[in-house]
């Protein structure tokens, strides 16, 4: 993401700011881990070598000890479950967190920003209704948003594609989506929860949206934040540290002689391609092995032993190395906006197929890589040249249809 050029500042070690130019101020759920963490640590970084100030305030999760000169949380773990719980019961995510966001702010009226830069502000960590009061009181700030998902503009869910959902829209109700992230157990207020972010969201002054695909960049014209000017500004990845990296993945877990196939998810699900890749898993001989990065510990003794189940890793090295291992990397998730993985495999040397949903076509470049039809296990199978092979009776037993 291309940073414009800015004026220098100087932070004095007591604590006081001297403005010689703008100051920079980043909000997002993380820091320095999982995709927009490692997005917003690269946008720091790009200030920071130009001598800017700038501050990363996060909401959860560990911080890489090389971001942590920018970094700092908002809030507290206590304060992170109180806002879960919260949500749990009553579907008011976005609206806990009241005074750790109040603490913020007056920590951020301090630092004065001439620059806010919001990312993800749901996460369970901030009160939007405290953070966009205090950015309508200072209409001189220049305000980005970059919205990574559509929660923004709902009134509950932050992906509606699988649900096939149109109220957001014109307004949101009835939730169909209640027990998806953000998960409400008891309560819909998806109504109400719409009509507040429309209050809140709309009137700021000098605010840019940015999106990181087009097809994102088009749901956005059809909402109520229409009236803000949109820029398509693609994700970019550290290309110093997703590249073809040596390493011993292979013969660690004894792939040698085995074709790999990938996936890497933050968060896996049935909506992140979990349950086609057991299918999959199922269809396959020795000669392959699928190798699924990023699943909790329960979902690492669920999955079938054919699968490679790891644990998520924080470290982009170790990832990297994993990502030039594998033979081909399938990112078969059914909702998605701009997934980096796409790019970090694809730097790393290794081919992408994708499904067709979201902006995810948007992702991929090599000649080599694909994108196939959301669900469409016969196509992947097809790409792995072993449909109507009769050395794979599995595979050839498959009917189209048969995994959706």
């Amino acid at each position: 993401m291309k940073i414009p050029p800015v004026k220098k500042y100087t932070f004095l070690p007591e604590g006081r700011f001297v403005t010689v130019g703008k100051r920079v101020l980043i909000v997002n759920s993380v820091c320095g881990t999982g995709s927009t963490g490692r997005i917003v640590a690269g946008i720091a970084k790009q200030y920071r070598e130009k001598g800017d100030t700038v501050r990363i305030a996060y909401g959860r999760g560990d911080v890489p000890d090389a971001c942590k000169k920018y970094a700092l949380r908002i809030g507290n773990d206590l304060d992170v479950r109180l806002h879960g719980v919260s949500t749990r019961i009553l579907d008011n995510h976005g609206f806990g967190s009241r005074l750790v966001t109040k603490r913020f702010l007056r920590w951020a009226d301090s630092f004065d920003p001439d620059v806010l830069w919001l990312h993800n502000i749901h996460g369970y960590y901030i009160n939007i209704e405290e953070l966009f009061l205090w950015i309508k009181c200072r209409p001189e700030m220049e305000v980005r948003w970059t919205l990574h998902d559509c929660w923004a503009f709902t009134g509950h869910c932050a992906h509606f594609t699988v649900a096939g959902c149109e109220k957001w829209r014109t307004r949101c109700r009835d939730c169909q989506q209640s027990r998806a992230y953000p998960a409400s157990w008891l309560l819909d207020r998806s109504k109400r929860n719409f009509e507040q972010k429309k209050e809140l969201f709309c009137g700021v002054e000098n605010l840019t949206l940015v999106t990181p695909s087009h097809w994102l960049a088009g749901l956005v014209k059809e909402s109520f934040l229409k009236k803000y000017p949109v820029r398509v500004i693609p994700n970019e990845i550290d290309r110093a540290v997703f590249k073809p990296t040596d390493g011993d993945f292979r013969k660690k877990y004894g792939l040698e002689g085995k074709q790999v196939v990938l996936g890497v998810a933050a968060a896996w699900g049935r909506n992140k391609g979990l349950d086609d890749f057991i299918k999959l898993s199922k269809m396959l001989d020795n000669s392959y092995r699928i190798v699924l990065v990023g699943l909790t510990d329960e979902q690492c003794r669920a999955v079938p032993k054919r699968i490679l189940a790891m644990p998520k890793t924080d470290s982009p090295r170790e990832l990297a190395e994993i990502y030039t291992t594998a033979d081909v990397f399938f990112n078969l998730t059914y909702e998605d906006n701009y997934p980096t993985v796409n790019l970090e495999a694809e730097a790393c040397g290794t081919r992408v197929v994708t499904y067709d949903t979201g902006g995810c076509r948007e992702t991929v470049h090599r000649k080599d890589s694909r994108v196939v039809p959301v669900g469409d296990i016969r196509t992947l199978l097809l790409d792995l040249g072993i449909v109507g092979s009769h050395k794979y009776g599995g595979a050839r037993a498959y009917a189209p249809g048969g995994g959706r």
